[in-house]
């Protein structure tokens, strides 16, 4: 199975054995190495990871919590399989919770977050730069600028939401979904409007520009899905 390759590094990790069970579980899950509406297989996943049945069911178990795998009745547990009406219901939550999440960045976050978040922003602009269509690519996580405005909220009820929940259920979309679009610089000169905002501590601008810019990445996936979706 292809989440074995991960094995060995996860196991350098701090963590007891379900977490680091879990960890690798989902991002097998979200980059696709488990396919979606694959069946979970409790002894070959055992096998794989050489562990007993207890730990891997609790890592299963936060799976199904988190909205990544679902069980049914004398089937087991599989992926999660995905709609583009699913995606779209998520951008519209993103899209209120995010805007109040730059709100609240825009009154907590410390002048040394802010700078950390214009560097990780400058490192953004030079990979869209290197990329030949310039698409804006971001690694999850702290690499990740709609991570950083959440956890710069210092609300721990929406860092919860956001950044565990729905945060990789997103990113499983992303990479199910497989699309790619031209809008890449234009997100990035968005994401430097919204970290001018929150340097100026200007809350309420804050919001309105991160759920525009939500917004205008819904309809363009909506654009997009219309036209995957067009005989």
């Amino acid at each position: 199975m292809a989440v074995a390759r991960s094995i060995t590094s996860a196991a350098e990790n701090n963590g007891t054995i379900p977490d680091r069970v879990f960890s690798l579980l989902r991002e097998a899950i979200v980059e696709g190495d488990i396919p979606a509406g694959s069946k979970i297989s409790e002894p070959e996943l055992a096998r794989v990871y050489g562990i007993s049945r207890g730990p891997l069911r609790e890592a299963i178990g936060r799976l199904e919590a988190c909205g990544l795998v679902v069980r049914r009745r004398n089937v087991g547990a599989r992926v999660v399989t995905l709609s583009s009406t699913q995606l779209i219901e998520i951008y519209h939550i993103r899209e209120a919770l995010e805007g109040m999440a730059a709100r609240l960045a825009a009154q907590h976050m410390s002048a040394e977050e802010i700078a950390d978040l214009r560097s990780l922003l400058s490192q953004h602009g030079q990979q869209i730069e290197r990329d030949i269509d310039h698409a804006y690519f971001q690694r999850e996580g702290d690499l990740d600028f709609h991570y950083r405005i959440v956890q710069g909220s210092h609300n721990a009820h929406m860092i919860d939401l956001l950044c565990n929940d729905l945060y990789h259920l997103v990113r499983l979309y992303r990479y199910q979904f497989g699309m790619s679009s031209k809008r890449g610089p234009r997100a990035f000169v968005e994401h430097e409007h919204i970290v001018d905002a929150i340097e100026r501590r200007d809350a309420e601008m804050a919001e309105v520009m991160m759920r525009a810019h939500i917004r205008a990445s819904r309809e363009n996936v909506e654009r997009m899905l219309k036209g995957v979706n067009r005989p």
